[in-house]
């Protein structure tokens, strides 16, 4: 009898590992997949990576506000890994990736969910609560200024400019003939992660990263930056976390964010990360954020 009721527990222990994974699961917009993984109940949680990324960026965070009561969500974006990869440079317009973040909610069953972005993932939440803002109820960046801010240290940071020569290489035609997958995943630290992320680029679309920058990268630095945009202000409660070391976006540029937003701003600056700072900092920013969210709930 004993060992009859260990094993039944054994296998409700196995059944509830099996229904607690994560789910690979799609969302359409006009026509074009969007894959994403999903894990826990509770507040939708949107997690958008950025370059060169995809979904397991996300999943220490995934883990830390599954287990703390959210419904976790964490996409490829276009171009990345499995989800589609449309051809041509409009196809990765902001619209159309504002549009893929709204069909991932929908996917969901919700109206609307917390987004969090990093990287060109928070160039596109930025963009989403601007442009959609009933899709977003709680707002959390990594890296990325305020398009405000951006623009004004495009225009008159000296080092910005330098620091964004990068994007304005991407942009030129053919740059993605020089990237490799292997290349890509150079700056992942964690040898256990990886091979993953080397047979995600290995699945993904160059061009496609390239395109990012191609359609909605700023053009132009100094005397030569366009104008600074003038964006609604957001009326969602906004965390923004930067790693001090990067060596991409300035936080000089975080500067003023607060300005831009009616709901409590929180800006939080990691002395010893870089860019990829849910990594580099990731058990500080998991707990950041899963303690901001939790005193929004």
């Amino acid at each position: 009898m004993i060992r009859t009721m260990m094993a039944l527990l054994a296998a409700l222990a196995l059944t509830g590992a099996a229904q607690a994974a994560p789910l690979d699961k799609y969302a359409t917009n006009n026509g074009v997949k969007i894959h994403y993984v999903a894990d826990g109940q509770g507040p939708l949680v949107v997690m958008i990576h950025g370059f060169p990324d995809y979904w397991a960026t996300w999943k220490p965070l995934m883990a830390e506000l599954s287990k703390a009561g959210y419904r976790t969500v964490a996409l490829d974006t276009r171009g990345y890994n499995l989800s589609d990869k449309p051809q041509g440079e409009a196809a990765y317009a902001m619209p159309n990736l504002i549009g893929d973040v709204a069909a991932v909610i929908a996917a969901e069953g919700q109206k609307n969910a917390i987004v969090i972005g990093h990287d060109w993932g928070a160039a596109i939440a930025w963009q989403t609560t601007f442009n959609r803002p009933d899709l977003v109820n709680k707002l959390v960046i990594l890296s990325v200024p305020h398009p405000a801010g951006m623009f004004r240290e495009l225009a008159a940071n000296a080092d910005q400019q330098k620091n964004s020569e990068y994007a304005r290489n991407f942009q030129k035609a053919g740059s993605e003939k020089t990237l490799t997958a292997e290349g890509l995943a150079g700056w992942v630290k964690d040898p256990a992660e990886k091979p993953g992320y080397v047979e995600a680029f290995k699945r993904s679309d160059f061009a496609a990263m390239m395109n990012y920058y191609r359609a909605n990268y700023p053009r132009g630095v100094g005397e030569n930056a366009p104008p600074p945009p003038d964006p609604p202000q957001i009326k969602v409660p906004v965390l923004v976390l930067h790693g001090m070391k990067d060596t991409a976006l300035n936080a000089a540029g975080h500067a003023g964010t607060w300005n831009h937003v009616d709901a409590d701003t929180t800006l939080v600056m990691f002395p010893q990360a870089g860019h990829f700072v849910q990594h580099d900092a990731e058990g500080q920013v998991n707990r950041t954020i899963r303690d901001w969210l939790d005193a929004r709930r």
